[in-house]
């Protein structure tokens, strides 16, 4: 069953709910590299890649062969019922790759939020202190606790309050709009607030973005997290570092907070780590980890073992092709046409971000007054040639570009120029 883009949006209107929004009326046939092809047989570069999802590509060779292999043995019997070497074999994998020198555990899941809802459980039950401490700015899920971590209201949270209590909402550090305060000041800032408004001796996790998604692409000054993890220890709080969009080799490193040598209490883990497959994961120290009694962790897809086998064959591709030195060449490449651009264009206020993890600010020239309008003006003139970018920020004014890693230098090249003649 298939028919043109026009034609499945049409469907789509009496069969899918309203509130399931796309960026796009097209819809795909097939992918890989760095494109899309729709329906109608139009192609697509892809600066989105699942938002932060298909960095080996949406079709790697490793993991659609681990794919077929696994569907053919079996699809299912709940990792807490008759347990398979493949879950064990991810958590392996993440206990090695996740900074740190000590003993490390990980249990698997289904998506972003779902880690972060079970590393504040899991923060919860070995502090035993209720507070968590998150961050302006800040995405980190769409369930009620992780609508409570997030800051922005539209689309997230608008009417579906009421939320999970004990969330509490430090400044984050944003060099464009606080100044270009240093990250030690951001820090003792922050740190101000979390002691007279929470209590160091009340918070079970701060949690937070090395580099923040949705809220922006917003990279902190240099020094900010270092600042904050040497205040948990101190406090006896978990530092759960969210990289579920910066992870697996998206910045140019495995993991984002390895370029100041932050080493996380827990990490929460999703979208690249599994080639497209819905798998998410928790990993950390152990003492932490192994604290949770016997069955307080789990949910009965969590770690099906397609979605692992499709995630070792992911981590086998990142590391065959070295894709955390792809993500720096990506960056390389962008860098300077994004720098151009911004000289060029005096609404852009900003060019930041990390690897194939960039992004640009739009304002009002001569301010720092959010312009929204022109940002979705320009991704629409993206769209309509053919280069699939997305949107975020608080106040809905960054472009954020997430090429796939295996994304070829022509292909980046030819979006890259589709984005000069949008902005013009």
């Amino acid at each position: 069953m298939s028919g043109s883009s026009a034609e499945l949006h049409r469907r789509r209107t009496t069969a899918v709910a309203r509130g399931v929004g796309s960026v796009v009326p097209a819809y795909v046939a097939r992918a890989g590299g760095g494109t899309l092809v729709d329906v109608d047989g139009r192609e697509w570069l892809d600066f989105a890649a699942g938002i932060a999802v298909t960095s080996v590509g949406n079709s790697a060779p490793r993991v659609v062969a681990a794919v077929r292999d696994q569907v053919e043995r079996f699809t299912h019997t709940c990792f807490m019922v008759a347990p398979y070497e493949s879950y064990v074999a991810v958590c392996e994998r993440l206990n090695a790759l996740v900074p740190g020198a000590g003993e490390r555990r990980s249990a698997l899941f289904n998506s972003g939020a779902e880690a972060v809802e079970n590393a504040v459980k899991i923060a919860r039950h070995a502090t035993g202190r209720p507070a968590v401490v998150v961050f302006e700015h800040a995405y980190h899920g769409r369930t009620n606790l992780t609508m409570a971590l997030t800051a922005k209201n539209m689309p997230y949270k608008h009417r579906f309050g009421p939320f999970a209590g004990e969330i509490y909402r430090a400044p984050m550090s944003y060099p464009l709009r606080d100044g270009g305060l240093s990250g030690a000041a951001a820090a003792a800032r922050a740190i101000d607030v979390i002691d007279k408004q929470v209590g160091a001796e009340n918070v079970a996790a701060l949690l937070i973005e090395p580099i923040q998604g949705e809220g922006g692409f917003v990279v902190p000054a240099e020094g900010f997290l270092p600042a904050l993890r040497e205040w948990t220890a101190a406090a006896g709080a978990v530092f759960v570092a969210d990289e579920i969009q910066t992870g697996f080799c998206r910045t140019g490193d495995w993991f984002a907070v390895q370029r100041e040598g932050v080493v996380p209490d827990l990490v929460t883990l999703a979208k690249g780590m599994a080639g497209g497959l819905p798998l998410a994961a928790v990993t950390g120290r152990a003492d932490l980890m192994d604290a949770v009694h016997p069955g307080g962790l789990g949910g009965t897809y969590g770690g099906n073992p397609i979605a692992c086998a499709a995630s070792l064959a992911a981590i086998e591709t990142m590391r065959e092709l070295d894709l955390c030195a792809a993500a720096r060449r990506i960056e390389a490449t962008m860098l300077p046409r994004l720098r151009g651009l911004a000289e060029r264009d005096a609404r852009i206020a900003e060019v930041r971000g990390r690897g194939a993890m960039l992004a640009v600010e739009l304002v009002r020239p001569g301010t720092l007054e959010p312009d929204p309008v022109a940002t979705a003006t320009v991704a629409a003139a993206c769209h309509r040639a053919g280069l699939l970018v997305l949107t975020c920020g608080t106040y809905g004014n960054v472009l954020r570009f997430l090429p796939p890693l295996v994304i070829s230098d022509d292909e980046l090249a030819r979006a890259l120029d589709i984005l000069d003649s949008a902005f013009a």
